[in-house]
């Protein structure tokens, strides 16, 4: 990464935790590795993210429904979707320095493609690479490193079990992505809410992998938030479904501010053994210097819901009344990474500019996923502005999420309101008491503007909905 990409990180990663987004958990402990809290600032805008992907998949369609599952799901879950078995990464070891180190990753920095290989295959390249004496720990440059072995990214719990007793046999996992609980919810979502292919059910909830390498502040880290939707469908419609979701899902980043050279399609050539398509939204982070993936579409085939109809010996068949045809449905998925789009939307938003003799850092948030909408900001302490401002405050608080500010300078506060996004700040001055109008400054063009008090709320609402 070059040292222009890393000092923007470190701008961004600074940000974040002085300005309430993000903070590294249990900090006052000495931390945990890719680990993260999400303050006040970042909780509000990872919830408004969310709610325009609901809004999106959900509330604005009549073929997709919610759920909710559980985090802990009955064992034999994992074991028939293939996790117990196969969820995995190559690891080594450095004996010197105890590093670990992604074993694919390290040949991929020598040119050797490992994505999915087998783990002899890995071993006969790094073999090889230490017999050319290339193989080097990336801490600390020994070459004494371990040969490569399956690390599994599966968390375990001891749930309901004596910590002592914890074994493969009584082993409960905390689910490494969200989607299972929908394989093992949709036959109830199906007799409950009587759908009729196609349909989805979509979900947003915590998942945990216990990632060997975990880095680049919050893009990969080892507790995680998924957005996922699983469409049910005959495999006959497929391809059209797929390219319609590709559609929607493109336009999505679109509508919320992204450029179109920002984002691009990447398509996976190695597919898993279950797949027939598979592509990624891919978002060229500023602060990473590359393309980066946000979100994958898949085309699944009856892979997960066989499976589970298999292990559990339930039926997941589908009968389709019209055609008098029964059949497992297909599954085309969408699976974005909540925390990454977090990342995303403030990278794509961090912006520094000069103002006369200094340069504000300024975040361009689409005004729908902003924190704050609006901060209301007496020109000075005096009790016949607070008065009045806080008045305003409390009315414009039950319309928009908005924040009282009367500390420091004007000029100072309107830089915190754009470090953290928010889109108008409303003065209230001397001249309100007397014409009752405010000044309204935008967070993009630092234009202002006078407005009637009656007609503020009418005002902001156009504004923040245009």
């Amino acid at each position: 990464m070059s040292e222009k990409k890393e000092n923007l990180m470190e701008k961004i990663v600074s940000l974040c935790k002085r300005r309430g987004f993000v903070f590294p958990s249990s900090e006052i402990y000495g931390g945990m590795q890719a680990i993260y809290d999400y303050g006040h600032y970042g909780t509000l805008l990872k919830n408004n993210i969310r709610d325009a992907w609901w809004k999106s998949m959900v509330q604005f369609r009549d073929d997709v429904v919610g759920l909710d599952s559980a985090i802990f799901m009955h064992p034999t879950t994992w074991i028939a979707s293939g996790h117990v078995e196969g969820f995995d990464d190559p690891q080594i070891d450095c004996r010197k320095c105890k590093a670990r180190m992604r074993a694919d990753h390290v040949l991929e920095e020598h040119g050797i493609s490992a994505d999915k290989a087998p783990i002899e295959f890995i071993n006969g390249k790094i073999d090889e690479l230490r017999a050319a004496k290339k193989l080097k720990c990336v801490s600390c440059g020994s070459d004494d490193l371990t040969p490569a072995k399956r690390f599994s990214l599966m968390v375990k719990s001891n749930l309901g079990s004596p910590t002592d007793a914890l074994s493969e046999e009584n082993a409960v996992y905390l689910r490494p992505e969200t989607c299972g609980g929908i394989y093992l919810e949709y036959k109830n979502t199906l007799d409950s809410l009587h759908m009729k292919l196609p349909f989805g059910i979509a979900q947003v909830g915590k998942a945990f992998r216990n990632e060997i390498v975990a880095r680049q502040f919050i893009f990969r880290t080892r507790e995680f938030e998924q957005m996922e939707m699983q469409y049910f469908l005959h495999p006959g419609v497929m391809k059209e479904k797929y390219d319609m979701w590709k559609e929607i899902r493109w336009n999505w980043y679109l509508e919320y501010g992204l450029e179109e050279n920002e984002i691009r399609w990447y398509k996976h050539e190695k597919l898993a053994h279950y797949a027939s398509e598979a592509y990624d939204v891919e978002y060229n982070f500023k602060s990473l210097g590359s393309f980066k993936e946000v979100e994958g579409i898949h085309a699944r085939g009856d892979w997960d819901l066989s499976q589970h109809s298999k292990f559990s010996g339930v039926d997941l068949g589908y009968f389709d009344e019209k055609t008098g045809e029964k059949f497992i449905p297909h599954i085309m998925e969408t699976s974005a990474g909540l925390n990454r789009h977090v990342f995303m939307f403030i990278d794509q938003a961090y912006n520094e500019e000069k103002v006369g003799d200094e340069t504000r850092v300024v975040l361009k948030f689409d005004k729908r996923l902003a924190p704050i909408k609006v901060a209301v900001l007496p020109l000075s302490k005096k009790e016949e502005l607070v008065k009045p401002a806080k008045d305003l405050w409390n009315e414009l608080k039950m319309h928009f999420m908005s924040e009282y500010d009367e500390t420091q300078s004007i000029g100072r506060r309107y830089r915190r309101q754009d470090e953290i996004g928010t889109p108008y700040c409303v003065t209230v001055d001397f001249d309100t008491l007397d014409d009752k109008a405010v000044t309204v400054r935008d967070r993009d063009t630092m234009e202002q503007e006078r407005i009637k008090i009656d007609e503020l709320a009418g005002y902001l609402r156009e504004k923040l909905e245009a």
